[in-house]
Order: structure tokens, then C-alpha cells, then sequence
């Protein structure tokens, strides 16, 4: 389980409640069972009206990528596509076929296994394109559903806060309640806001990083590939795929500073 999803979340709860409870609030205060039930069953029911069956389905597939240990080991896949490029030119494409039989990662595998039956580089490029597009697209999917919460939480708090104020103004007879019955009222805003940016669109947030990594280490992969077919010298491989790690290494040094120059003075 990835914790610093988790870690966030409840920290931004903590946050708020011990802002509140600081001001001299009491905790009491902010549980409300009915703004809960219009908030968030106003917002599970939105979703779910938005949102075909099979889209729903998804839902536990999406969480378990927001909130689930997910590593893309950039360096391991180069060192590896170097191996398979070194017997590639020593042994031929064909003493690949033994390695990727068992290969954990099925777009590797799938990629390798087309050059070993001699396909055609456009056709290798241009189907293992076609699943990169297809992985975009699956968790483009999961990360609308929790956009799509994120957007209607709030709503559904401004909902139930109108709903509270009704009450509150058709009983007027009693003014000495009037301020705890407006306080619980606002109380649905306060859900739908606060649920809307601690907790939904967060996950979708964390959902979109951790795709736009594994379609990076999915593009790393399909040029290794595309170089092993066409025999490329591994070191050129090597250069050409670390190309794709660099960004997202934190001791990488800058392309101006190799040069020598001074980026503070650009």
C-alpha cells in the first residue's frame, strides 16, 4: 500500500478538524448524520447516474492504483532492454525468445515477442502504440469518476446548506436557536468542499501520476524494442532510453550545467 496517499488524506482531515477544534469549536459540531447523508449520498448517487455500469465496475481497480504500491523501475527496464540488445547482437532476435516467455511484464513480453517472429517495425510500433493508448485511456476512466465526485460534492453540500436554511427561516418563532441551527446547516458546505479537495480529487490527482509513469516506462520500453530490431549498438540504445529517466531524476545534472554554463544567469 502506497502510505503518503493515505498519510495526505488523513492529514488534511486532522488538519481542518484541529483548525476548528483550535478556534474553540467543539468536535460534536461537525458530525451532522444529516448533512453526511445528503452530501455524500447525493454524491454517490450523482456518480452513479453520470457513469455506465461497467465504468462503475471499475471503481476498486481505480482505489487500488490511487492507494496500492505501485514502483516503475525506469533503470531496471533499461539495464535489462541493454541485455536483450546485447545477445540480440551477438545471438540474433531469435536467442530472445527463450527470456521473454516468463517476462513479468506482458507490453515488454507482447513487444519482444512480436520482433522475434519477424514482424514489421510499423506494425510493432504501431500496435504496441495502440495498448499504450488503451492503458491512457483505461485510467483516464478511473480518474473521471473521482473528478466527476469531486465536482458534485461540493454541490451537494450547497444543497443541503439551502435545505437547512429553509428550516431555519420557516422557524423563526424561536431566535435564541437560530445560530446553532444555521451553524448545523453549514455544516453540509463543509462536507461537500472539504471531501471534494481532501479526499476526491486527490485520488484522481494520484491516479493520473501514476499513469502518466507507467505510459513513460511503457514509451521507454517500445523504443528499446524498435532499437533491438533494428540492431542498434547498445550503448546507443542505452543513451536513447536513459533520455526517458532523466526528468524524473533528482541528482540528474542539467543540460546547461554540462555545458558549463550558468543557469542563474539565463
Amino acid at each position: 500500500m502506497d502510505i503518503a496517499t493515505l498519510i495526505g488524506i488523513i492529514a488534511g482531515i486532522a488538519a481542518v478538524i484541529s483548525g476548528f477544534l483550535w478556534e474553540g469549536g467543539q468536535l460534536s459540531g461537525l458530525l451532522q448524520k444529516t448533512a453526511a447523508l445528503i452530501v455524500f449520498g447525493g454524491t454517490i448517487a450523482a456518480v452513479v447516474a453520470s457513469f455506465p455500469t461497467y465504468r462503475l465496475r471499475t471503481i476498486p481497480a481505480a482505489l487500488r492504483m490511487a492507494f496500492g504500491r505501485h514502483r516503475y523501475d525506469s533503470k531496471q527496464w533499461v539495464e535489462e532492454l541493454i541485455e536483450m540488445s546485447t545477445i540480440a547482437r551477438r545471438s540474433g532476435v531469435l536467442a530472445l525468445e527463450r527470456k521473454v516467455v516468463d517476462h513479468p511484464n506482458p507490453f515488454l513480453q507482447d513487444g519482444i515477442q512480436m520482433v522475434v517472429d519477424g514482424t514489421d517495425p510499423d506494425i510493432v510500433r504501431q500496435i504496441l502504440e495502440m495498448e499504450i493508448d488503451s492503458v491512457e485511456q483505461k485510467h483516464e476512466g478511473y480518474a473521471k469518476i473521482f473528478e466527476a465526485a469531486g465536482g458534485y460534492a461540493p454541490t451537494m453540500g450547497i444543497i443541503g446548506t439551502v435545505m437547512g436554511l429553509i428550516q431555519v427561516l420557516g422557524s423563526l418563532t424561536d431566535p435564541t436557536g437560530l445560530g446553532p441551527a444555521i451553524a448545523v446547516a453549514f455544516t453540509a458546505t463543509l462536507y461537500g468542499v472539504a471531501s471534494a479537495n481532501l479526499i476526491f480529487l486527490p485520488i484522481a490527482s494520484k491516479i493520473k501520476s501514476r499513469s502518466a509513469d507507467e505510459v513513460q516506462a511503457m514509451e521507454m520500453m517500445l523504443e528499446g524494442v524498435l532499437a533491438i530490431q533494428n540492431g542498434e549498438n547498445p550503448q546507443l540504445v542505452r543513451k536513447r532510453l536513459e533520455s526517458f529517466t532523466l526528468a524524473h531524476r533528482q541528482d540528474a545534472p542539467s543540460p546547461l550545467a554540462k555545458e558549463g554554463l550558468d543557469e542563474s544567469a539565463q
